[in-house]
């Protein structure tokens, strides 16, 4: 009976350790992940393409400063305009995207450290 305890003993001190990792683990992750969320994320191809279009846009108007070329320059002007729009319309469903993303990530972790607290909580 006398080694029936030592077991058990040696079981509850190999799953502390463990417990303890996972624990740590699930909160490393649960911060990363807020952080990501909170970033926004990173600028991709199509964002930097329409930047660069932007910025030439703007810059082809500005060269036109003649009074014969303003209807051109005004031209430029609106559709840099409507360019950055689209950027900004592009950038707000990017981003509405990739909160529901870290949000589900967030919620299943969730689910998991419960799930692990509830057996750690049995296995003591």
């Amino acid at each position: 009976m006398g080694e029936e305890v030592e077991t058990v003993g040696h079981r509850v001190s190999v799953a502390a350790p463990l417990i303890f990792t996972i624990v740590i683990t699930f909160q490393l992750l649960s911060g990363w992940l807020e952080r990501l969320k909170k970033k926004g994320g990173s600028t991709n191809a199509t964002v930097i393409q329409l930047r660069v279009e932007i910025k030439q846009l703007l810059k082809e108007a500005s060269s036109l400063s003649q009074p014969s070329t303003f209807a051109q320059a005004a031209k430029l002007r609106r559709l840099a305009a409507a360019k950055e729009k689209e950027l900004a319309n592009y950038l707000e469903s990017h981003s509405k995207e990739m909160k529901m993303s870290y949000d589900l990530y967030l919620k299943v972790l969730f689910l998991f450290k419960g799930i692990c607290y509830l057996g750690g909580q049995e296995a003591l």
